[in-house]
């Protein structure tokens, strides 16, 4: 099974840098795993709500490990998201275009879990399903 189709066959979701303001990138990625019907949780260190649902800090305040989480953070941020990932115990990984971290990415790798670090856009392929 190719690396985006085990993602997208995952039970629960989590999305860093998920954002209140509908412009958002975050806050796209967030809504379109919900239309898809996908068990899916906000993360954002700065935000209480998005679309009714209670976002969270970080990965380990989760009520739930996902399985897999979608970055959308710069790079900076995105390195933390991912040892925090990897502490948990998240098997999928997806860095949206511009969140992508080399050094992170190898982190993944080493630790087993399923990374998607191409360039590709989860948007484009949730849209092509529905």
């Amino acid at each position: 099974m190719h690396s985006i189709e085990k993602f997208l066959a995952a039970k629960t979701y989590a999305v860093a840098g998920a954002s209140a303001r509908t412009h958002k990138y975050g806050y796209k990625v967030f809504k379109a795993l919900l239309a898809a019907g996908r068990e899916t949780y906000p993360l954002n260190p700065v935000t209480e709500e998005i679309e009714g649902h209670k976002a969270y800090p970080k990965i380990a305040d989760l009520p739930i490990v996902p399985e897999a989480l979608s970055i959308i953070t710069p790079p900076e941020v995105t390195r933390q998201v991912i040892a925090d990932a990897i502490e948990a115990g998240v098997k999928h990984i997806w860095m949206q275009p511009g969140a992508e971290h080399e050094q992170a990415s190898e982190s993944e790798r080493e630790a087993g879990i399923n990374v998607i670090d191409d360039g590709s856009c989860i948007l484009v392929l949730l849209a092509r399903q529905s």
